[in-house]
Parts: structure tokens; sequence; C-alpha cells
């Protein structure tokens, strides 16, 4: 386990280190995780070597929203102030995502030409 989190933890170092010294607009995390799909596309054996220890992670997600719980409380004050703002911006934000999240795979499903020609006119009524 502590190997696997060292060759995750070095993926994103390696991903901080190369944001910053090529002046990336991503952050070096998610260079590092691009890094690490990478890594495991093209050497399988490493995505089987760390698959246990990422499935176990995962399954106790939900303690990585203990600090924003925490930083929630810490502010409240700027929360009250400010959250009507911050809960209009959330939702908004959400509905885009969405929104562009739908427009993309119409898009590509159009050009991969996998799209249900029945499903625009009507489920087969003509």
């Amino acid at each position: 386990m502590i190997a696997t989190l060292a060759i995750i933890l070095s993926f994103q170092l390696v991903g901080e280190v190369a944001s910053r010294a090529l002046d990336l607009p991503l952050p070096g995390p998610v260079v590092g995780l691009l890094l690490l799909v990478g890594t495991c596309i093209a050497r399988p054996a490493l995505a089987d070597r760390i698959r246990p220890t990422t499935m176990g992670l995962l399954q106790h997600l939900s303690l990585f929203f203990v600090p924003a719980g925490v930083g929630i409380v810490a502010h409240w004050e700027l929360l009250r102030d400010h959250g009507l703002g911050l809960a209009l911006a959330l939702a908004g934000s959400t509905v885009l995502a969405i929104g562009a999240g739908a427009l993309a795979f119409t898009a590509v499903a159009r050009l991969a030409g996998s799209e249900d020609p029945t499903a625009i006119k009507g489920r087969g009524d003509e």
C-alpha cells in the first residue's frame, strides 16, 4: 500500500514540477493525473498494481470531505454574508456544466455517427 501511495504521489510531484516549469494553465495534480492515466494505458501492469489501493481509497472517499466541512464551519461568517451568491453560483455552474456535457455528448455522438435516427423523428413514427 505504501509503495502504491508513493507511486501516486510521485506522479503528482512530477505533474507539479512540469506544470510550474512549463508554465502550464493546468494545476500540477491534474497534470500528474493525466500522466498517471497515460502510463496506466501504456503499461497495464502498473494499473493492476495500484488498483487494490486505489479502490480502497475510493471506498473511503467520504473522509476527504471532512476538511471541506471544517472549512465551512471555520468561515461561517463569510458564508452567512455571501451565502446566497455562492448558492446561485453553484447552482448556475452546475446547470451550465450539465448543459455543456449534454452538448458535448451530442456532438461526439453525431461525429461518431452513433446517434439513433429514430430518436430524433419521434420514436420511429413517421
